[in-house]
């Protein structure tokens, strides 16, 4: 059983940055690999980005091309986030999730942390 916490969400003007943490404890990191979505208010989640156990692949949804980047520490057991550039419609609780292989899709992956919410403000 893999257990998953998300960590750095908070309240940023647009044009600001915010790195997420993810850190996983209770199975072998090195071995899933890892996903982000989110969820806006009224809204169903969303695939944000997603890296595989080796991080030889990487996959990001269109509207976070080019301004957010996942990447992983297998030494920390932990993925991260990193989001610039954000926006008002970025706005939303971003979740981390697990999965044995790459993945876009929610219902393919097994582990889901709790979620941190990110405000950004126009």
């Amino acid at each position: 059983q893999v257990q998953l916490v998300e960590s750095g969400g908070g309240l940023v003007q647009a044009g600001g940055s915010l790195r997420l943490s993810c850190e996983a404890s209770g199975g072998t990191f090195s071995r899933y690999a890892m996903g982000w979505f989110r969820q806006a208010p009224g809204k169903e989640r969303e695939f944000v980005a997603a890296i595989s156990w080796s991080t030889g692949l990487i996959s990001y949804a269109d509207p976070v091309k080019g301004r957010f980047t996942i990447s992983r520490d297998n030494a920390k057991n932990t993925v991260y986030l990193q989001m610039n550039s954000l926006k008002p419609e970025d706005t939303a609780v971003y979740y981390c999730a697990a999965n044995r292989i790459i993945a876009t899709l929610e219902r393919e992956y097994d582990y889901w942390g709790q979620g941190t919410q990110v405000t950004v403000s126009s």
